[in-house]
């Protein structure tokens, strides 16, 4: 999954815009702009209750074309939140979409290279279109030491995984087989126990299940920076609570397709356990001996967008509207981004809090989880 999707020269996400209506998905910042703004208010929110520390960052990994951000950050400039005492930090592998990121959010420096000073972290950099400096970077441990807002959409059900099942032996682990008769691919089940069946399996119940130990990893690198320099981590996908067993599938024009066939050109993806995140997001490797973080949810987007204001929202924007093409696109996005039977149900937000906000948010709840 690793290799298909990240293969520095024919990875799925490397040389290719896979978003939008020309693309194999979409993705409810591509959406409207509801959405983003949503977020961003949500941040600034949170930020506020942590006392607006400065400086600070903000951090989306796996910002895609980054209309997300761009979102998030006009929404920012209009509460005068930019300068030297706030940056964006995106955590991006494909240089390709780093390239549309900065066209997208630097568009008076995308042609010009800034250069990047040696010994520095970032493999590259930008001042945004309303000031604040923009660094991309490989992994979260090259990140400024600094309070962040960590945001994850969409970004942890590409990440790889594994998949297990039960047998009369005992765990073992589905493996992907070259069939040589006909050279395609098939899943086979592993002859003995694989590294992936010393997952924490002792009270399973289920008979098979996906493990994605790089999500662990990320998850408790986030919960670790959040408890050492503080912050907030929202993370947005689609998933479950640790009850699904099959979920892994590829996404090819916007339509179901074989994972096994013509690797390379689809999407990979499975659903997010939320789960075993929040077990990871308050076990960070190192902390043993400290309170847990916190977390909020999941809820679903339909709940937290409600809850947030996106019926106000709408209501502002059909006020001002005067085009009746963008009028009837403003409510079937609203109806997309809300109905159950759309993403208003398959999505799930969950928050991530450092344990000293506990009195705080015990009296102010962070809005959308109630």
């Amino acid at each position: 999954m690793r290799e298909v999707l990240t293969n520095p020269t024919a990875g799925y996400y490397m040389n290719r815009d896979v978003f939008g209506q020309t693309g194999d998905f979409i993705t409810s910042p591509e959406i409207s702009q509801m959405f983003g703004e949503l977020i961003a208010v949500w941040l600034i929110n949170e930020w506020t209750k942590c006392g607006r520390p400065t400086p600070f960052q903000i951090t989306e990994l796996g910002p895609g074309r980054g209309t997300l951000m761009a979102d998030i950050l006009r929404v920012f400039s209009k509460f005068k939140i930019a300068g030297s005492d706030f940056s964006v930090s995106l955590v991006e592998v494909s240089p390709y979409l780093g390239q549309v990121q900065e066209k997208q959010l630097c568009p008076s420096q995308a042609q010009e290279a800034t250069e990047v000073p040696q010994g520095s972290q970032h493999y590259k950099q930008s001042i945004s279109l309303y000031g604040s400096q923009v660094r991309w970077y490989n992994h979260i441990p090259e990140l400024p030491r600094t309070f962040t807002l960590f945001l994850a959409h969409e970004f942890f059900d590409a990440l790889p995984i594994h998949k297990l099942v039960k047998v009369d032996q005992g765990w073992r682990e589905v493996l992907i087989d070259l069939n040589r008769e006909d050279l395609t691919l098939r899943y086979v089940i592993s002859r003995d126990r694989t590294p992936a069946c010393l997952y924490r399996l002792d009270n399973e119940s289920r008979e098979e299940l996906e493990v994605s130990p790089q999500s662990l990893i990320i998850t408790q690198a986030m919960a670790a920076r959040i408890h050492q320099d503080g912050g907030i981590a929202l993370v947005i996908d689609y998933g479950h609570e640790g009850d699904k067993t099959d979920t892994f599938r590829g996404f090819k024009n916007h339509k179901l397709h074989d994972p096994l066939v013509d690797p390379g050109t689809a999407d990979l993806t499975a659903d997010v356990d939320f789960a075993a995140l929040k077990w990871a997001a308050t076990h960070p490797r190192g902390f043993e001996d400290w309170k847990a973080n916190l977390t909020y949810g999941t809820v679903d987007q339909k709940d937290f967008l409600t809850r947030v204001g996106i019926n106000l929202r709408l209501e502002q924007l059909l006020a001002s509207c005067r085009d009746e093409d963008v009028a009837r696109d403003l409510k079937s996005a609203h109806k997309m981004l809300t109905d159950p039977m759309e993403m208003g149900s398959k999505f799930k937000f969950l928050a991530l809090y450092p344990s000293v906000m506990e009195k705080i948010l015990e009296r102010y709840p962070p809005p959308g989880f109630v």
